[in-house]
């Protein structure tokens, strides 16, 4: 695995991390020996569809656990059941699909996101109102759900992941179904994201990460084979960039340097 020491230097007490973690689903290991930490800013997990990349994310939003290794989120290990709820009232997760009633609308929705997370009942619709805004879709929000179109939907998704203010957001894939420009929007919104929270984005998407994210790990059939710069990724292939030069075909080169194939991760 190729590492790098930036966080680590730049003196960032990491949000969330494992540490050789392994996950198997009967006799396929989805993640093997994997650490990895992540600190404010953020962070992008890249690799192909299958690599491990949602099975981390599932780790770190305490929906699974692993059969070996340790997960550590917000300053806690291994923590208890009364804990655990405590600490999923700081994270927000967008996963790469979620359900609805079509029939809420935007408000409702949202407001219902902050009762399930446990936002106080007198600053329930005002966290609602102020995550809207975040992302842009206050003057949405008496539209029904099942009327919102897909690149709404995903920052729709974006607003209930925030309402609760987290420390640490789980983005899996979430660009994936949105146009060009639908997208552009969005990457501007992950990097706002990323001034106010840890977070963890998933994506197959080179361009995601050229774009968004301050660090990368690169995932590989279960294994980490990369944690880094953007910068320090697009330097890899055989020193052709300095890694001062950051942008999709770049960091698409790093990642075939690591991954040994011409075959572009979709």
């Amino acid at each position: 695995m190729t590492s790098s020491n930036s966080a680590a230097a730049a003196g960032s007490q990491p949000v969330a991390a494992v540490a050789a973690v392994t996950v198997r689903y009967g006799s396929t290991v989805a993640l093997d020996d994997v650490s990895l930490e992540f600190p404010s800013g953020v962070t992008g997990l890249l690799g192909p569809n299958g690599a491990g990349k949602s099975t981390l994310l599932s780790l770190l939003s305490t929906a699974r656990r692993p059969k070996s290794g340790s997960v550590s989120l917000l300053g806690d290990e291994a923590p208890g059941r009364a804990r655990v709820q405590h600490i999923r009232q700081r994270i927000g997760v967008l996963p790469q699909s979620f359900g609805f009633y079509p029939r809420f609308t935007v408000l409702e929705f949202t407001e219902y996101a902050a009762w399930l997370r446990k936002v106080p009942a007198a600053r329930r619709r005002e966290r609602a109102r102020e995550a809207l805004r975040l992302v842009e879709m206050e003057k949405h929000a008496g539209k029904k759900m099942g009327a919102l179109s897909g690149g709404m939907l995903r920052r729709v998704g974006i607003a209930q992941a925030m309402v609760n203010e987290p420390s640490l957001v789980l983005l899996d894939e979430p660009t994936v179904g949105l146009d060009p420009a639908q997208r552009v929007g969005f990457r501007g919104l992950i990097r706002e994201l990323g001034e106010r929270s840890a977070v963890v984005m998933s994506t197959h998407l080179a361009e995601d990460v050229a774009h968004v994210c301050d660090r990368v790990a690169v995932l590989l059939e279960g294994s980490v084979r990369f944690t880094g710069t953007v910068g320090e990724l697009c330097a890899l292939p055989d020193g052709g960039v300095d890694g001062t030069d950051v942008d999709g075909g770049a960091v698409e080169a790093g990642y075939l340097h690591l991954a040994g194939t011409e075959a572009v991760a979709t």
